[in-house]
């Protein structure tokens, strides 16, 4: 953690609290960590994930049961739990945090509420963010929309510990994807690659913001393909691997595609795709919509299906016909930071209100004009997926396609390729670019 970043970043956040609050009406807000959740009929609890308005101030994961009382004007509080525990190793109180809020350490669940009600009954009007109730802590309201609606659409904009914490999430990221590669290019299978990826990225499985996606072969046309299968098919044919790191619980989300023959067919529409993607970066400026660069990525698609020969049309004609979508079935991005999908990439302003995909590309994210520090994904796609291609068959529009050209690139699933970027004044930074050119 860069301290200098850190404190800079709080006082961007508290100016958007005081902003948000004043809006909504609130004059103070305590804000929840959380707390772990057992599983069903079990006394053993799911990972635990912190409030992401929580972990804005405080960018540590072990702060399970902890709270912030936000007042503008006032020094932050953190109500830090301790516990005394000789289970697990308790948490410690970090040195920034201690340096820059107001913290308090409290061994007791009970006591750290106690105090945290007390010190929320000098507020006017205070409200509650976290999953839980506010109970007998005496906000007036439980996440209201209007604070959260504020909050939210500000946070796609990044400040600059939020991006160092993402590029070095990014670092761990590619190190972890360039050791997969290495895997995949000796014939390891899905199981023993993740192995290879978490052992580079250094990283547990609860530490990901992700399940990892591990694919070859057929396996790499299930968008969210969830299994790891202990031994490689044969022959070993493609590998897409979508797999990311944390960092401070700064997420990067990174996607790759290799064909394992580096002269075939298969090989050259990844290279293509890979030529198509970055184009697409090339043309991010502020002032963009996103709406338009993912009609972007459907030309491009459109191109890469007709000059490989997989349809008969033109490009218009794949386009107009909807030939694309049975290919590229999901959004080009989403906004990505303290969650994978960030919240508010639908929202249309700070008060509030939606601006919904066109109804043809139901399953973009990301539909707000593009502005300075906007942290998102660039993640194009091309996919042999059985379903969608039955309908396109049966369909009108069957025709145009070359099924013989498809049966030829199924065996190889898809390809994906995925970047990280944050918009500058006249274009972008790649985090994902730089990573991988430090790896080279």
């Amino acid at each position: 953690m860069n301290p200098e970043l850190y404190s800079q970043h709080l006082d961007t956040v508290a100016q958007r609290w005081q902003a948000a609050l004043d809006f909504a009406g609130f004059e103070a807000a305590v804000v929840a960590a959380g707390r772990p959740r057992d599983y069903f009929l079990d006394d053993r609890a799911a990972p635990f994930q912190p409030n992401p308005h929580f972990a804005q101030w405080f960018p540590d994961g072990d702060c399970a049961e902890s709270m912030l009382l936000i007042r503008p004007g006032h020094r932050p509080r953190l109500f830090f739990h301790q516990p005394r525990d000789f289970w697990h190793q308790p948490p410690r109180l970090p040195a920034w945090a201690d340096a820059n809020l107001d913290a308090a350490v409290f061994a007791e669940v009970d006591d750290l509420r106690d105090a945290v009600a007390a010190a929320m009954s000098g507020c006017n009007r205070p409200a509650y963010v976290g999953e839980e109730a506010p109970g007998n802590l005496g906000a007036a309201d439980h996440n209201p929309a209007l604070l959260l609606n504020h909050l939210h659409f500000h946070r796609a904009a990044k400040t600059a510990f939020e991006v160092d914490c993402m590029a070095r999430a990014n670092q761990r990221a590619v190190a972890g994807h360039t050791a997969a590669r290495a895997a995949f290019e000796s014939g390891a299978s899905e199981f023993d690659t993740h192995l290879s990826y978490l052992a580079a990225a250094r990283q547990t499985p609860e530490q990901l913001p992700y399940h990892s996606i591990v694919a070859q072969n057929r396996h790499a046309g299930v968008l969210h393909y969830q299994h790891y299968d202990r031994e490689p098919p044969e022959p070993l044919l493609s590998f897409l691997i979508d797999a990311g790191a944390s960092e401070c619980g700064y997420a990067a989300d990174v996607t790759r595609t290799y064909a394992a023959d580096g002269d075939g067919d298969f090989a050259a529409l990844v290279r293509d795709m890979d030529t198509a993607q970055r184009r697409l970066i090339d043309g991010i400026r502020p002032g963009i919509g996103f709406a338009d660069l993912h009609a972007a990525a459907h030309r491009a698609v459109a191109e890469l299906l007709a000059s490989h020969g997989i349809v008969r049309c033109t490009p218009d004609a794949a386009l107009e016909t909807g030939i694309t979508r049975a290919f590229l079935p999901h959004g080009l991005g989403h906004l990505i930071g303290l969650q994978v999908h960030d919240v508010g990439g639908q929202q249309a302003s700070p008060e509030g209100g939606l601006r919904p995909p066109d109804p043809a590309y139901p399953a973009l994210r990301l539909t707000r004009t593009i502005d300075t520090d906007y942290a998102f994904t660039i993640e194009p796609g091309l996919y042999f997926i059985p379903m969608l291609l039955d309908e396109l068959r049966d369909g009108p529009a069957g025709s145009d396609v070359n099924w013989d050209r498809v049966e030829h690139f199924a065996p190889f699933g898809g390809i994906r390729i995925e970047d990280n970027v944050v918009v500058t004044g006249d274009g972008v930074r790649n985090l994902t670019r730089e990573a991988f050119a430090r790896h080279a």
